[in-house]
């Protein structure tokens, strides 16, 4: 009597996979060493850590699509990763080392920049500041840029639609895609790169795909808008004496400056005096402190920095006649606009070397930012003695960034565990109250998967569902990242 041959044990398996694997991407493009792979298991931020199966970074398209078939075939999960620059978790695998990490650094090539058309076509792997200065050269630019800008490529600014600093004027990821390329879960390749204004066949499935965070398919290039080098520049830091002020200082320079004003960032004293005693070089730009800061930054492609400039000092006359700024100062040149963005940027940096925190990008309606972030800041501090809540960044386009400090004395790794989920929690609940979304620009990934679906609309949750089910019904795609599986009736 003939008997079925026993299923392979679970250690023959992933030998044979990773033997053909092996075969299929050479020794460059796969590697199981531990000691290789270390520094790919662990998201920047240190919070999360796993394990994995192998490393994998394929040198094209195809090998991506091959690979892709290849896992489906040996039911092997997939962790796409860009730069590991992320802020969600959503680049690291689980803990069972059963999943691989695909690399697609490797695919790093700018295909084609064309300034005529204003579009560059990038494979996944290229990092944000390459295509800023290939675009320079080009006498062009690319209206997207964020502090992690020398390790964030674009492949990972796609899956997470990331923000940034000019999402005011030029809106997130989404508004730069113009056309897409990503291999699907089955190892077909969705060929989208074709750039048309109108084109009515249909869903839109490149904004489907954008922002899925690699659980609906994997993104292996993209062409993306352009558009002409500026010709001038303005930056501006001004001192406020409150947060509602800002707000009507934003409306203001808008009406104001028009298309020219991209970006308007909100900086408390508490973050600002935080970066000045972290960085010993730093300097502050007003010779007095006020409660609130802003940096204010216009950029023309039809006008001279001069004219900007000369703008933008009339513009902020104006409501310092009004009271609503008690002070500003023009920077009078490039390198000193920057000194005022490094201010902005380092300070994540210098929170954190104050000890343990919970950090939220969160967005609320712009006209309600203010009010909220007044009614939250003493809420959160009153339930969590002992913690320091602190918002800063993007109010011009509704979102900050909202930080709880953790009481001083607090354990780094213990406290976010213990009082800091709690703290997150309550959080969360206050945006949704209020009308706002628990993640503005750096996606769910495995930080808030469970808060997307204790929070988010449930028909909006259903549908995300079936469409992760429609397209990849194994669940290999980076699982358990943002969407959760239907439950089985």
């Amino acid at each position: 009597m003939n008997h079925p041959a026993p299923p392979p044990h679970p250690a023959q398996s992933a030998a044979a996979f990773l033997a053909e694997a092996h075969a299929l991407l050479g020794e460059r493009g796969l590697t199981s060493d531990p000691d290789r792979m270390d520094a790919w298991l662990t998201d920047w931020r240190g919070r999360y850590t796993g394990r994995a199966l192998a490393l994998a970074a394929p040198a094209s398209t195809e090998e991506v699509a091959a690979l892709v078939k290849l896992c489906a075939r040996h039911g092997v999960p997939i962790v796409p990763q860009g730069g590991n620059s992320g802020m969600a978790g959503g680049a690291t695998p689980d803990t069972t080392g059963s999943a691989i990490i695909l690399s697609l650094r490797r695919m790093n090539a700018i295909r084609k920049l064309t300034p005529e058309a204003g579009m560059a076509v990038c494979e996944a792997g290229v990092i944000l500041q390459t295509l800023h200065e290939a675009a320079e050269a080009a006498h062009m630019r690319f209206p997207l840029t964020l502090g992690g800008k020398g390790s964030a490529t674009i492949g990972g600014l796609i899956a997470t639609n990331a923000g940034g600093t000019q999402v005011l004027r030029h809106g997130t990821m989404r508004a730069q895609v113009l056309g897409l390329e990503a291999v699907l879960a089955t190892g077909e390749v969705l060929d989208l790169m074709t750039p048309l204004k109108k084109d009515n066949r249909g869903f839109d499935l490149k904004q489907l795909l954008i922002g899925s965070e690699g659980t609906l398919g994997i993104v292996t290039a993209a062409t993306l808008r352009l558009l002409p080098a500026a010709t001038g520049r303005a930056t501006a830091w001004v001192g406020l004496g409150g947060i509602i002020a800002a707000r009507d200082v934003l409306r203001r320079m808008e009406r104001a400056m028009g298309d020219a004003l991209e970006g308007f960032e909100v900086v408390p004293t508490h973050c600002l005096q935080s970066v000045l005693a972290h960085e010993p070089a730093a300097r502050a730009p007003l010779a007095e402190a006020h409660p609130w800061n802003a940096l204010i930054e216009c950029v023309s492609s039809a006008h001279d920095s001069a004219a900007l400039r000369d703008a933008l000092e009339t513009a902020l006359a104006a409501v310092l006649e009004e009271g609503l700024i008690a002070d500003a100062v023009i920077a009078s040149s490039d390198s000193q606009a920057e000194a005022f963005w490094r201010l902005r940027d380092g300070i994540s940096a210098a929170e954190r070397a104050l000890g343990p925190a919970m950090q939220h990008d969160i967005s609320v309606p712009v006209e309600r930012m203010p009010e909220f972030i007044l009614a939250a800041v003493p809420e959160i501090e009153a339930a969590f003695p002992g913690t320091r809540a602190v918002a800063f960044g993007h109010l011009g386009d509704g979102n900050v960034h909202f930080h709880v400090l953790a009481p001083a004395g607090a354990v780094r790794g213990v406290w976010e565990e213990a009082e800091g989920k709690a703290v997150s929690a309550q959080v969360y609940d206050l945006v949704t109250a209020w009308g706002g979304s628990i993640s503005a620009e750096h996606g769910i990934g495995q930080m808030k998967v469970d808060e997307l679906a204790r929070l988010h609309d449930p028909v909006a949750l259903g549908v995300m569902a079936r469409v992760k089910t429609a397209l990849d019904p194994a669940g290999l795609l980076n699982p358990g990242k943002l969407v959760r599986p239907p439950r089985p009736d």
